[in-house]
């Protein structure tokens, strides 16, 4: 049965040395994820999603973020944008984008997935899009990306709750304080989770 794939905040202010939000060592993935998403096939993969952390200057002191961490990904400017281009995706592969504004990719409502390659195509309401793919048979997702304590590890969370089996490539995701190996034993026990 083929995979699904969530690519989580693999944004500039994230990645880069220089970004505003840095986490430690995550320049180092940009080479292994983009080999790896350009070495996805069609035959074995259902899809991929890139998830973006979208903030806005008017807006970011309000937010749950700003007790935490200075302002970043604030859209449409180079922090925000995505270190891994879409086109690393084998045309074949459906691709998809999401943009939240908090950690947990699941907390806000209303949220739409929309088609990466073609933003005029109708979008699909979050909860509705992962129905879909539980209907059409779906039950593995891999994820990967940054940060492994944060908004990885809340995406996984979702995914688990939704009923998918998780798997997370060790050397494609970075943390904060933690990684991911940290994350899977102390959030995750006995969970469908694989590291």
């Amino acid at each position: 049965m083929a995979r699904f794939v969530v690519v989580v905040d693999t944004q500039w202010d994230f990645i880069a040395a220089e970004g505003a939000l840095s986490v430690g060592g995550a320049a180092a993935l940009v080479a292994p994820m983009q080999a790896w998403l350009a070495a996805l096939k069609p035959d074995d993969t259902a899809g991929v999603l890139f998830t973006f952390d979208t903030h806005f200057v008017e807006t970011y002191a309000a937010s749950p973020e700003a007790a935490m961490f200075p302002i970043h990904c604030v859209r449409g400017t180079q922090g925000w944008g995505n270190m891994l281009d879409v086109a690393l995706v084998d045309a074949a592969i459906p691709a998809w984008r999401i943009e939240k504004g908090v950690f947990d990719m699941w907390a806000e409502p209303r949220l739409a997935i929309e088609d990466a390659r073609d933003a005029g195509r109708p979008t699909t309401p979050r909860e509705a899009f992962f129905a879909g793919l539980t209907a059409s048979g779906v039950t593995d997702v891999t994820v990967i990306g940054v940060a492994a304590d944060y908004c990885v590890r809340w995406a996984v969370e979702g995914l688990i709750a939704r009923g998918f089996a998780v798997t997370v490539p060790a050397g494609l995701t970075r943390g904060i304080e933690r990684q991911i190996e940290a994350v899977a034993a102390e959030d995750f026990a006995g969970a469908a989770l694989v590291v």
